[in-house]
């Protein structure tokens, strides 16, 4: 209990569920009473939860001590917090939240899903990189209505395994790409998001460990520690997970999942060699361990001449090895469709549409009929797509030299995003200043909980190109600040009050 209560000793955590605190007016002291107020009545920070230290929480908020004391003092004033001797700064016992707050214990995709509960707003938000929809759905919705709907109505509505014309357009365009599919090993879902999800409930009936990679995507992860799963990293290499290190945490932990991105993975862009998919694929095999490939980013390659993909890791997999493979149109058509699936044993398929019953009897079938519709052209789609992402990411690479010199990263196979790293400094820090610039960034600490990739920040190049210009402006202008005062890990940051 004690160490669950210690939580928040880490300051970059609590500054990630505070999210945009110094919006509107008033001095940043009464403001960041406000957000730790709210947060407590919410029940983030739950009744005798000790918070950092105020050195602490000034360095990671980029505010002066003062500030942080004078918050302090406002909250033990209005008995929300209060000082116990030798115990530092503690949330008041007598303040109390029977509801739970909807985030995940240990999580770190809270500003990501808050973004997207909040909508747009005054910030240029990168805490999501998704494009606008394709014409083509436009397109494809008449046909529907035209020549669907008849149909669509005679039917009761309800298929927790999905439309079966669509499962059967899934199955033929896994067996198209290599990976013979029949339409029982598919499952329809609400997005990859709900596929990880069922999985996650099939899989994860007790509290169990699953390997992931680091760095990985934090909302992915999140629904592993919704779960109550122990998370065991794995770092990546240029050619995917890292194989010796893999083969030691297989070996070492006994998991009932192995997570990874092999194609364009999230958030470094890195596409897994067809080598390093067969060892995977190898290794999992001889340690009895299920592969979960999440292949969200399939087809957006960014290589000039990207050459011939790789099969689905699932297609590595040895005779008698367990491979599931989750992806969504999500990327290539559109997130508003909101249409995923997973491919599967079809033993393990029928577990999760009896877990997909249970949410919601099934995604919507209009949508479904749409997919359909839209599968056999998704290779076309998804190229299409991709072409425009590589006119904006070489956009932002020009962009970023020119302004911003001392970044650097490694141009992405294919994806949405770039990962940067920043030459010194801490991109917790870094994420405070430029959400006072007008930028909301995912720093590295939020995909990577071992603390390997402080210093990291992902950068989607999805945004207009007039928009992509003044992100980067209000970028340079934050670093030209954090420059001003100083690196964190040179000498003490200078405050701004």
């Amino acid at each position: 209990m004690a160490g669950e209560m210690d939580r928040f000793r880490d300051g970059a955590t609590l500054a990630n569920l505070l999210g945009d605190w110094t919006a509107g007016p008033g001095p940043l002291y009464r403001k960041l009473a406000d957000a730790l107020g709210r947060a407590a009545e919410e029940g983030a920070l739950r009744s005798g939860e000790r918070l950092p230290s105020e050195r602490e929480l000034a360095t990671v908020l980029a505010v002066s001590r003062a500030t942080v004391v004078g918050a302090y003092d406002e909250l033990r004033a209005r008995e929300v917090l209060e000082r116990r001797q030798g115990s530092g700064t503690r949330v008041n016992g007598k303040v109390r939240s029977v509801r739970s707050d909807g985030r995940v214990q240990g999580g770190r995709a809270g500003v990501i899903f808050q973004r997207l509960i909040d909508g747009p707003g005054p910030l240029i938000s990168l805490a999501c990189a998704a494009e606008q929809g394709d014409p083509a759905v436009t397109e494809t919705l008449a046909e529907v209505v035209r020549e669907d709907m008849p149909d669509l109505l005679a039917d009761p509505g309800y298929h927790p395994s999905g439309l079966p014309v669509l499962r059967a357009a899934i199955a033929e365009h896994y067996t198209r790409l290599g990976l013979p599919t029949g339409p029982e090993q598919v499952l329809v879902t609400t997005g990859a998001q709900q596929a990880l999800v069922l999985v996650a409930e099939v899989y994860l009936r007790t509290t169990a460990p699953v390997v992931v990679e680091s760095p990985s995507w934090p909302a992915c992860l999140d629904i592993f520690r919704s779960a109550h799963a122990e998370l065991v990293p794995v770092p990546l290499d240029e050619e995917g997970i890292e194989e010796r290190q893999l083969a030691a945490a297989l070996a070492g932990s006994a998991p009932a999942l192995l997570y990874v991105m092999p194609t364009y993975h999230n958030p470094t862009g890195i596409q897994m060699s067809a080598a390093r998919r067969r060892r995977v694929a190898e290794l999992a095999a001889r340690h009895g361990v299920t592969m979960l490939e999440d292949n969200a980013y399939a087809g957006i390659a960014l290589r000039e001449e990207p050459g011939p993909s790789p099969l689905p890791l699932a297609a590595y997999a040895p005779a008698g090895a367990e491979a599931i493979t989750v992806a969504s149109l999500g990327k290539a058509v559109w997130g508003g469709l909101r249409i995923g699936w997973v491919r599967g044993p079809a033993g393990i398929i029928e577990r999760c549409a009896r877990r997909k019953a249970l949410a919601d009897l099934g995604s919507p079938v209009i949508d479904q009929a749409l997919a359909a519709r839209l599968l056999p052209r998704l290779d076309e789609l998804a190229a299409a797509r991709a072409a425009i992402q590589r006119e904006r990411r070489t956009m932002l690479e020009g962009l970023l030299r020119e302004r911003l010199p001392d970044w650097s990263w490694r141009s992405p196979d294919g994806g949405s995003s770039l990962w940067v790293a920043l030459p010194d400094g801490d991109a917790d820090v870094f994420a405070q200043l430029a959400l006072r610039h007008g930028v909301e960034v995912v720093p590295g600490s939020a995909t990577d909980f071992t603390g390997a990739h402080d210093n990291y920040l992902r950068i989607p190049f999805t945004l207009e190109p007039a928009l992509l210009s003044e992100m980067v402006t209000r970028l340079a202008r934050a670093w030209t600040e954090l420059r001003r005062h100083g690196p964190r890990d040179s000498r003490p940051l200078r405050p701004i009050i």
